[in-house]
């Protein structure tokens, strides 16, 4: 997700990252960054700091404080404690305008390839939850719990995420292959039964928690 308010900058990075093999979602907002964020799921952010409305920190201290997907703030700003501002808010690293196209590249590569989950033959794993995607089972505290194909395919989603919130909207174009949105209730009940299964208590919720207002997601 690119978040800039120059359409100038906007297309040349657009070109270059989609040249790069990447699908680009934009935003000249920083409070249509923060409806994206929730809503698109990106694996990267590039976020300006000067933006009009919400500041670009302000963009980065938010969807740090909901995810864990990785951050590069790309400013004209070179000073040194903004540098530090931004990354005291919560990114992941740092680039300065004018910059070179192949070294951005690089740094979201490697952003990715950080951020990326484990394997699926070692599975994926969120505190006490151990999913393997290649066995289509999940373990909770070591004992294997029984899921239905749909229930396997939410927890998926979630632990893939990497404790960013998933918006139900973005649940059901995924799991259920809703193009538009459609009954969230659908979610929310599917939610209550796999509550049912991995919580200790289903009515206090640990791992598996609501952000109201947004969506779900899941905690370690």
């Amino acid at each position: 997700m690119l978040v800039e308010d120059d359409p100038a900058i906007r297309m040349v990075l657009r070109v270059a990252l989609e040249d790069a093999g990447y699908e680009v979602l934009e935003a000249d907002t920083g409070e249509k960054a923060l409806v994206m964020a929730i809503d698109e799921a990106a694996d990267v952010l590039l976020v300006d700091l000067r933006l009009p409305g919400i500041h670009g920190l302000d963009v980065v201290r938010t969807v740090r404080g909901a995810s864990r997907v990785p951050i590069i703030i790309l400013t004209a700003q070179t000073e040194s404690h903004d540098i530090v501002a931004g990354l005291q808010a919560g990114a992941d690293d740092y680039v300065t305008k004018p910059f070179v196209t192949e070294e951005l590249l690089a740094r979201i590569g490697a952003q990715m390839r950080r951020g990326a989950t484990v394997d699926a033959e070692a599975g994926l794993e969120c505190g006490p939850l151990v999913l393997s995607p290649d066995l289509g089972v999940l373990h909770v505290n070591g004992t294997a719990v029984p899921l239905s194909r749909t229930e396997f395919k939410v927890m998926q989603e979630l632990m893939v995420a990497r404790e960013r919130v998933l918006s139900r909207d973005h649940l059901l174009k995924h799991v259920w292959g809703y193009q538009h949105a459609g009954d969230g209730r659908i979610v929310d009940n599917l939610v209550y039964r796999l509550r049912s299964k991995i919580e200790a208590d289903p009515a206090d919720p640990q791992h598996l928690v609501t952000v109201r207002g947004f969506g779900y997601r899941l905690k370690a």
